[in-house]
């Protein structure tokens, strides 16, 4: 893996310990998704050519960035990333968003901030919510990091499709329950639910969409019906054989995607 540096960003409330490496742009800004961390991205990062410009974090209240303040809320994660973005990025980028980060992601790239050269969305919560997303579901989500045990449940029974290997499930596992519990409800008692269409349409840049084929989180036919109507230039693929947890299920399919994606720019 690349050899990172530590930047301190000052954000409301406090500040973000943000790791960067590479020179070799546009750099790929990483966003984790509801219960991961930088770590997340950790087998992507492996896959990636020498000297790719990177930059990943914690999220506000999770893992190092945990004694952050609140609000928690998509705006304020939203935020947070513009200024990581301000103070670490010099020229072109393209955010990679994965579930929850997808979905703060889009809320950014609606802001046309100068230097967003393409949005990438893996696995992401979309746009309009489905109507499965119910109270009594949102509810339930809520307390799926309970535990330990709650969140060894999670990963078997809902978030993989494929087994992970011991280290990469310790950190899963590390992750998903390294929050507040202010923090950890937010996302599914409120971001999930909350459309943000008017925004994702004025998305202008390339968007590309990973979906994972045994996603029970978000299917790619929730991606098609709620993502797609409202970034209508957004393209799609389907990734075979994996679940939610895409970064982690299959790391060198996510980082050739980017791959190509780039190459296309």
């Amino acid at each position: 893996m690349m050899t990172e540096t530590t930047m301190t960003v000052p954000v409301a409330g406090g500040s973000l310990d943000v790791r960067v490496a590479g020179h070799t742009g546009p750099t790929l800004v990483f966003v984790h998704y509801w219960g991961g961390s930088a770590d997340t991205w950790n087998g992507v990062l492996g896959h990636l050519p020498p000297g790719r410009a990177t930059v990943r974090f914690d999220q506000r209240g999770w893992g190092t960035s945990q004694a952050l303040p609140g609000p928690y809320h998509l705006d304020q994660l939203a935020d947070d990333l513009v200024r990581v973005v301000e103070t670490c990025v010099s020229g072109p980028f393209v955010l990679v968003g994965h579930s929850m980060g997808g979905k703060a992601s889009q809320l950014v790239a609606a802001r046309r901030p100068a230097g967003l050269a393409g949005l990438v969305l893996v696995a992401p919560a979309p746009p309009q919510p489905p109507a499965t997303v119910t109270e009594e579901y949102r509810q339930g989500l809520s307390h799926a990091y309970d535990s330990p045990e709650t969140v060894r449940g999670a990963l078997d029974q809902v978030l993989t499709a494929t087994p992970l290997s011991e280290a990469v499930r310790a950190t899963a596992v590390r992750d998903s329950l390294a929050a507040g519990a202010e923090a950890r409800r937010e996302w599914p008692l409120r971001g999930i639910a909350q459309d943000i269409t008017r925004a994702a349409r004025d998305i202008e840049v390339p968007v590309m969409v990973l979906a994972a084929e045994k996603d029970v989180v978000e299917p790619p036919h929730v991606l098609r019906d709620h993502l797609l109507p409202h970034i209508p230039h957004a393209t799609l693929t389907t990734v075979p054989d994996v679940g939610h947890l895409l970064p982690v299920e299959a790391p060198g399919a996510v980082a050739t995607a980017l791959g190509d994606f780039l190459n296309v720019q």
